[in-house]
């Protein structure tokens, strides 16, 4: 992975502490003292980059996903080397809200951006990026979304307690702090143009990438996915992200985001047959490209219709390739969407898959019955029906 926890150093000096315990019968947890200068700790570090965390759990970097209440779900964060599918709701609907809090989150902490489409100018994904909320603001939109409800007065109480603890404490008022680890943001309001102008982004553009007229050998990637693994690797290596290469410049995280993957816009016929010809062609792709994120400084989010991939054997193979899985179900058109249960919600959120790092095996999460609404200016999850 592109970040290591801090405990190397301890194992080495376990044994003389004990020593030094038993001879002075004290305990050996004492804390050690200011280091004299010019000493050199050659011990690992995590690096230290704007916008990013250590695990409590492990020590693993971790981003925002732009969405703090999603954060939590995921164990802290995405952590940096992994990637996080979303599968699309049927309609396509929210997907492409939560792609978008993932890049307007690496804007705000200067983080570079990667925005692979095939429909959509990525210029034109940016324009569309949400506003981040001022600190003061962000408290008052939680309030009024909860009381605007009708809801009985006995759960009020419930809700809110149970919504701040997904809310960071306010310590300043005025524009949203960059250091700040999760930041919200008013979807009704579009990224400032000054900060879009000032940040550091690259965009695939299918159509401008390739041509249609190329031919692809049968079992290979298709060319819109091998042209898009070229364009990564190239940005990955040129501009310092490689994590197993000292970087000559400040260390920085590369946001990857594709929206998408996996439709017949990408060259690829999972979505159209049970049993296309290029049926290993997204498979290979992942592979790769998880390999690619082992090894350097990035975190990826991919959204895919799965919900239109004929065969399950490929839905679960892309599962195992991804580290975090995510999945939207939107009422529309639904049961559900005249269900009295569900009647203040938009859809249901399922985390299908949570990563054990550094293990050869993901997680199901013990959390169920989330769902997710867009009241007012907020994209929010809670827990749905009688839980609350």
């Amino acid at each position: 992975m592109a970040a290591v926890a801090t405990c190397g150093s301890v194992a080495g000096s376990t044994g003389s502490a004990v020593a030094t315990a038993s001879k002075s019968n004290v305990t050996s947890f004492q804390r050690r003292g200011p280091r004299a200068s010019g000493t050199n700790d050659s011990g690992p570090r995590l690096v230290s980059i704007a916008g990013t965390r250590p695990s409590v759990r492990n020590g693993q970097l971790l981003v925002s996903t732009g969405l703090p209440a999603l954060d939590q779900l995921l164990g802290g964060g995405l952590a940096v080397g992994t990637v996080l599918l979303i599968e699309e709701d049927k309609y396509n609907i929210y997907s492409p809200l939560l792609f978008k809090y993932f890049l307007a989150e690496g804007i705000v902490n200067g983080h570079t951006l990667l925005v692979a489409s095939t429909k959509e100018d990525p210029a034109n994904i940016l324009q569309e990026l949400p506003a981040p909320l001022l600190d003061d603001k962000c408290k008052k939109e939680f309030d009024e979304d909860v009381y605007n409800h009708k809801t009985p007065e006995s759960n009020i109480k419930m809700k809110i307690a149970w919504r701040y603890q997904l809310l960071p404490k306010m310590e300043q008022i005025g524009p949203v702090s960059s250091s700040r680890f999760g930041h919200y943001y008013d979807a009704s309001k579009r990224m400032p143009q000054e900060l879009i102008e000032a940040s550091n982004w690259h965009g695939f553009f299918l159509p401008e990438k390739i041509s249609s007229t190329l031919k692809v050998e049968p079992c290979s990637l298709t060319p819109g996915y091998t042209k898009l693994l070229q364009f990564i690797q190239n940005i990955i290596y040129e501009e310092g992200f490689d994590g197993s290469n000292p970087q000559k410049k400040q260390r920085n995280i590369l946001r990857i985001g594709i929206q998408n993957l996996g439709s017949p816009l990408w060259g690829d016929d999972i979505c159209c047959a049970e049993n296309g010809g290029n049926s290993h062609s997204l498979t290979k792709f992942l592979y790769v490209l998880r390999g690619l994120l082992r090894t350097s400084l990035s975190a990826c989010i991919i959204t895919m219709p799965t919900h239109l991939i004929q065969n399950k054997a490929i839905i679960a193979r892309v599962t195992n390739l991804s580290d975090i899985v995510v999945g939207l179900e939107s009422f529309i058109g639904s049961e559900k969407e005249t269900n009295p249960l569900y009647k203040d919600y938009h859809g249901l959120i399922h985390i299908r898959q949570i990563p054990r790092l550094n293990n050869l095996i993901c997680d199901e999460s013990d959390v169920k019955d989330l769902a997710f609404k867009l009241k007012r200016k907020l994209f929010t999850i809670e827990f749905s029906g009688h839980m609350i």
